[in-house]
């Protein structure tokens, strides 16, 4: 009797905490919990090559509110090419951290969206990924075919009732073969942690993908007296494909005229082809074609009318203008700058914007107001807006100076003259300048360019045993052989830059010059290798190592445009 008891009280302790643990789940469940109603997956193929994937997610509440944070990403092999994320609804955007543990899974990239400030997360909200072009790859032998390397389904710690997908291609393009069936596909019932690496390869012709990255895109906006505007586009890219490309479609701010393109040393480049009037899309055809792997920068030049501008009274004018709308590409940095007419003064900044993103610098007469952004896409929030004083008696400012100018010039000469005493004058050049022959000029020239072929094929070479393609003990030898050729011509150059630099004028500056060049090229390259391997040891994040990659690469080819400004001058002596 006394063990049936027993046994009685054990089964009701059993029953009641089995009780309560159950309506402790319950009552948790109602509380916060929710389920992942849909999820609508879409890959997008930018111009550029990039891979641009949104999606939209629709969660079903099963509290009072939504969840305060949520947690999704994707293989963790896609990490190292994530160039930005953010997230948004149609209430605003919400804060996002990068790289976080997936639960308590390995191999796996995580992000967090914090619904803190917005009492929980909303019914339906995006999450929207920005992947390197290096995703995209271009058969080398032919150019129509691509590879795409792609996260098929998102990776979430909850099941997911359906999930859609479906791969944005060129209109003309035809699929190939993959480890999906199609541009779309679709699973119900999707499960937590879904790990989905994918590949689509597919066909096209019409020319819509130029895998390319856009390092930095610079836009002056000149305001003058008048209001009319005049636009200054430079480009800095970086060829990423496995072919030349002698083209580019660019996008400028609507409603542009009397456009035209410049090669990095200013020569025309013709009159660029309008593609879309809608959008204001161009074809800028190069001089040269670009290599893989090299870079090149270009300007394009353009008017704008003063319909962006609003005059508020007499002296009082208001500007407000949106960029990267319609660019179907992704930028790393950007930055736009409004010079204002000289006279005018800056009166209110961040019409509808951030004023930190704002930075104005000022001349003796003139302000210059400029806004940088990193990771433009579009359509992008890069807004700007500002207000300035401008008195229309400045537009004769410029004028006076120059008749005062004239008038004072005329004087001196006028008195110079007067007092000139009668007679011949001679004026003589240095002797060492009228004895440098031309032949000593070709000679140098030529030499130079050798010197920058071997460096050249140097680097090749490198490049190749790197990837395997040649046997390390060939690479030696050809090195050492490279490397021979390479200290005469400098011993060469050495003495030629002696000689001309004796001549004095302008042939000693054009050799000060070049050696400041040589000099960063050098330090570049030295940089290059240090950012390099901290980045190989983890100490240098993805988004700083492009960057400082962009920064040091923009210094070498301003270097490289010197030297080659210089080798020009010099061939145009020889006549």
């Amino acid at each position: 009797m006394k063990n049936t008891s027993s046994v009685l009280m054990i089964a009701l302790v059993v029953a009641i905490l089995l009780v309560s643990f159950s309506s402790n789940i319950g009552k948790a469940k109602a509380d916060g919990n929710y389920s992942v109603e849909h999820i609508s997956h879409t890959i997008s193929i930018l111009y550029t090559g990039h891979v641009l994937i949104n999606d939209t997610i629709t969660i079903n509440e099963t509290g009072q509110a939504g969840p305060s944070s949520f947690l999704m990403g994707f293989p963790s092999k896609y990490g190292q090419y994530v160039l930005k994320c953010f997230a948004y609804s149609e209430s605003g955007t919400f804060p996002v951290t990068l790289n976080v543990p997936l639960g308590n899974r390995l191999g796996f990239y995580g992000v967090s969206v914090d619904f803190a400030e917005t009492n929980g997360a909303p019914r339906v909200f995006n999450l929207v990924f920005v992947l390197s072009s290096s995703l995209l790859q271009q058969d080398a032998s032919n150019s129509s075919l691509y590879l795409l390397d792609f996260p098929a389904y998102p990776s979430l710690t909850e099941d997911v009732g359906v999930c859609n997908a479906s791969i944005v291609v060129p209109k003309d393009a035809t699929y190939v073969g993959g480890t999906v069936g199609g541009f779309t596909y679709g699973q119900a019932n999707l499960p937590a942690f879904t790990h989905s690496p994918a590949n689509l390869a597919f066909v096209s012709t019409d020319d819509t993908i130029q895998i390319v990255d856009i390092v930095n895109l610079r836009r002056e906006l000149t305001i003058n007296e008048f209001g009319a505007i005049s636009g200054v586009d430079t480009y800095q890219i970086t060829n990423m494909a496995d072919k030349k490309i002698s083209y580019l479609e660019v996008f400028l701010p609507s409603n542009t005229s009397d456009v035209h393109a410049e090669d990095q040393f200013g020569r025309s480049m013709g009159e660029p082809l309008q593609i879309d009037s809608n959008l204001s899309r161009y074809m800028v055809n190069f001089t040269s074609s670009v290599e893989k792997g090299r870079s090149s920068r270009f300007t394009v030049k353009y008017q704008l009318p003063n319909d962006h501008l609003t005059r508020e009274n007499m002296n009082k004018f208001a500007l407000n203008l949106s960029m990267f709308l319609h660019e179907n590409y992704y930028i790393d940095d950007a930055s736009v700058a409004f010079i204002l007419p000289e006279g005018a003064v800056v009166a209110n900044l961040g019409n509808g914007a951030d004023n930190s993103n704002y930075e104005i610098s000022r001349s003796v007469f003139q302000e210059t107001i400029t806004v940088e952004g990193q990771g433009i896409i579009a359509p992008s929030d890069f807004h700007v807006g500002f207000t300035y004083e401008y008195n229309p008696l400045w537009s004769s400012f410029r004028p006076t100076l120059w008749v005062w100018a004239l008038a004072i010039v005329g004087c001196i000469i006028a008195t110079a003259f007067w007092r000139k005493p009668k007679g011949e004058v001679h004026i003589s050049l240095p002797a060492a300048e009228m004895k440098l022959k031309p032949e000593h000029l070709k000679s140098f020239v030529d030499t130079y360019e050798e010197k920058k072929k071997i460096l050249s094929e140097i680097a090749s070479l490198e490049a190749k045993v790197e990837k395997g393609k040649i046997p390390r003990r060939r690479y030696k030898v050809l090195r050492k052989t490279m490397e021979a050729r390479l200290s005469t011509l400098s011993r060469s150059l050495t003495e030629f830059k002696e000689r001309t630099g004796a001549t004095g004028g302008k042939y000693l500056d054009l050799m000060r010059q070049l050696e400041v060049a040589e000099t960063e090229i050098a330090e570049v390259e030295t940089n290059v290798k240090s950012i390099e391997a901290r980045h190989k040891r983890g100490e240098l994040s993805l988004e700083s190592h492009r960057k400082l990659l962009g920064d040091y690469q923009h210094r070498k080819e301003n270097a490289e445009s010197t030297i080659n400004g210089i080798l020009l001058r010099l061939r145009e002596e020889i006549g």
